[in-house]
């Protein structure tokens, strides 16, 4: 089949309409259709409620809808579950019922944050189903049971008719959005390795790298819904879990052969073998893709021969030389292999090699998790609903009930972020905007409208138009506040009711939970995006310490899933830091490269003799020893004169034994001291 290539980026005007955006929103508008006429058939008693979930359920990317519904509908049954276990039993103490279900959402949030899959949908419905359902009577849940049913009922509907709608008109394939994205990796991979290895060496910069790990990790997300799709074998997830594995070393090994040909250059030791075969493997990775895996044979060969030919001399400048073409090498047979992979993904077959591979492979890439953030995001739901629960049950604030929902929504919309209150701000001013528009509706258009039909046609532009805003990344924020803020406005109650005083109550309550919300995040998460990537990276040195620990177990695709995760996260928070800021020396794609040469010198220790073991382990104790220093100085420390001569003998020692050279181990111990001393270009040779 034809290879796809990245599609162009094309500036848009103001005035151009996108079509798939609009086919989202005309989507989106015929399931809330569908879902007020069921509402008023059914006599459901809030059908706001219902149309509201259609929007804040609907998402741009279709083929996700299938887990995410079953997702979704499961947290909507957990959350009514816990609601009358709770509700019924606390009846007479309202401030112990206010004290459990916040605790209780608290913890949905916080597993919602720290679980980082598909999975956390089910954790922010359950919270949101039980602020839904419990709190507007919260002050006589005697009828908790029938309020629950009807919830559940409401809700249920919107996520049906949402994810029915959508996969009947926009019956995206998810095998092509993995494909596309694969590809886009590759491409970008390409296109900076490319870059790096000419004579202008272009660092891989933060937005680059975010992208890059960002990539890797949501091709694991989107393959999740694989499952769904019985079209196609099941062993198509554990090809894109292979395919990311493959695609998470690629950068540490491009990155690590641009690290060692800039190291060359500084030393004014690239020779005519070496500087033909850089720019053979820039023309290959500038050509086509058909036209470079055509060259990427003849290029592992050559690069093979000349690292094992200056594997024979004991320099540093031929050592570094040989480390380049191996990982030069290793690069295109990683580059080959996730060709195949994406292809073999594309038609849905493999051949026994891959097949064999895939089957050999772990069936996950697990991913960082920050239980801080988490927990910090719990406790500030928490706290947010219990003190707006204060407050409305001391004033007796009519129709405030609904604030503690909205402070539930909002919480789970921005609860990933660092911090969210900024975010939380711009949701303030979008519900701001909106209500004149709902005033405009509720006082001068709706009265003059009759019946169900000419009410959905009545709403078409401003639903429609908000929907459209929801599928456009750079305005999606605005999106939720404003159709929050128009459906809770209007009620859509099977009977026209234009209450100004409850225009007034009810746009309060909004406003009230937005503003609850944003001075309790300003409080609990307002954390600068330096403090978090500290932590980020610190997580990283801990990591590495134990990875370099030779007594501790080795767990090498695990860690660098979790490496390639947080550089994606270091990357996109460093690159809001201040440039002279010193976590810079240690910003995630270093630690990813040292990492992977840990890996390979404790693989290369099980064919050592007793005595090479001992140098071996004796540098990777210091590797180990660095790292918990840095954690114990809280400082990226540089590495010590002892750390050095360990590596330099280990160095000395591997490669003076031509009968059981282990290339892969010379090559990492090599890279080990490129990473940890970049600027220390001299070898001290052994006598």
């Amino acid at each position: 089949m034809p290879h796809a290539s990245a599609a162009p980026l094309r500036s848009r005007d103001a005035f151009t309409i996108d079509s798939e955006k609009l086919l989202f929103s005309l989507s989106t508008y015929f399931a809330a259709a569908l879902v007020l006429v069921i509402a008023f058939v059914a006599s459901l008693p809030r059908p706001w409620w219902a149309l509201l979930t259609v929007y804040v359920t609907a998402q741009p990317m279709a083929g996700a809808f299938s887990p995410r519904a079953l997702h979704r509908l499961a947290g909507i049954g957990i959350g009514a579950l816990v609601t009358i276990l709770i509700a019924p039993n606390l009846q007479n103490s309202p401030m112990l019922l206010v004290l459990c279900l916040a605790i209780w959402i608290g913890l949905c949030m916080y597993l919602a944050v720290l679980d980082r899959t598909p999975r956390a949908f089910l954790f922010q419905m359950a919270a949101f189903s039980s602020a839904v359902i419990c709190f507007p009577y919260l002050d006589d849940p005697s009828n908790i049971f029938t309020t629950t049913i009807s919830r559940v009922e409401e809700m249920t509907v919107a996520i049906l008719c949402v994810t029915i709608t959508h996969r009947v008109l926009r019956p995206t394939d998810i095998r092509s959005v993995i494909h596309e994205r694969a590809l886009s990796f590759l491409n970008d991979a390409c296109r900076w390795t490319g870059e790096a290895f000419g004579v202008h060496h272009t660092r891989l910069e933060y937005e680059h790298r975010r992208k890059l790990a960002a990539d890797v990790t949501e091709l694991g997300m989107m393959a999740v819904n694989l499952r769904f799709d019985r079209r196609f074998a099941h062993a198509t997830r554990a090809t894109v879990t292979e395919l990311q594995h493959r695609l998470a070393i690629l950068l540490s090994i491009a990155s690590a052969a641009a690290n060692r040909l800039d190291q060359l250059r500084s030393l004014n030791a690239v020779d005519r073998e070496t500087g033909e075969l850089v720019d053979s493997l820039v023309n290959s990775l500038h050509s086509t893709q058909e036209i470079g895996e055509s060259r990427d044979s003849e290029l592992v060969s050559r690069c093979r021969a000349l690292a094992e030919e200056r594997l024979q001399h004991r320099q540093w400048t031929s050592l570094l030389a040989a480390n380049l073409f191996e990982r030069t090498a290793e690069f295109l047979e990683t580059l080959q292999a996730a060709r195949g992979l994406v292809r073999a993904f594309a038609e849905g077959k493999l051949d026994q090699g891959l097949q064999a591979e895939v089957a050999r492979s772990s069936n996950n890439f697990p991913l960082a998790r920050d239980h801080v953030l988490a927990l910090l995001a719990g406790a500030a739901m928490t706290t947010a609903i219990m003190i707006y629960c204060a407050v409305w049950i001391l004033l007796a604030w009519p129709n405030g009930a609904a604030t503690a929902a909205f402070a539930a929504l909002v919480t789970c919309s921005f609860a990933a972020q660092d911090d969210p209150a900024p975010a939380i701000g711009r949701y303030l001013i979008a519900t701001l905007m909106t209500f004149p528009l709902a005033a405009l509706y509720l006082f001068v258009i709706l009265p003059r409208v009759d019946g169900a039909a000419m009410l959905i046609l009545t709403l078409a532009p401003a639903l429609i138009w908000m929907g459209y805003l929801q599928a456009d990344p750079a305005r999606s924020a605005r999106a939720l506040p404003m159709l929050s803020c128009f459906i809770v406005a209007m009620g859509f109650l099977d009977r026209f009711q234009a209450d100004f005083a409850g225009f007034v109550n009810t746009g309060l309550a909004q406003v009230g939970g937005i503003i609850t919300t944003l001075v309790v995040t300003r409080l609990f998460r307002s954390a600068n995006s330096r403090w978090t990537a500290y932590r980020i990276v610190r997580q990283n040195w801990a990591d590495l310490a134990q990875l370099a620990d030779p007594a501790q177990p080795l767990a090498a695709r695990a860690w660098t899933a979790q490496a390639v995760d947080r550089l994606g996260q270091i990357a996109a928070r460093m690159a809001l830091t201040n440039a002279g800021d010193v976590l810079h020396a240690a910003n995630g794609l270093d630690d990813l490269r040292i990492g992977r040469n840990i890996i390979r010198a404790r693989h290369g220790l099980e064919d050592r003799d007793a005595d090479t073991r001992m140098v071996i382990e004796a540098a990777l104790r210091e590797v180990s020893a660095l790292y918990r220093a840095r954690l114990s100085a809280h400082h990226p420390l540089p590495g010590t004169a002892v750390l050095l001569a360990s590596l330099e003998r280990a160095i000395d020692v591997v490669a003076s034994q031509p009968a059981k050279r282990d290339d892969s181990t010379v090559m990492a111990l090599v890279g080990l001291r490129c990473n940890l001393f970049p600027q220390t270009h001299q070898h001290r040779e052994a006598e």
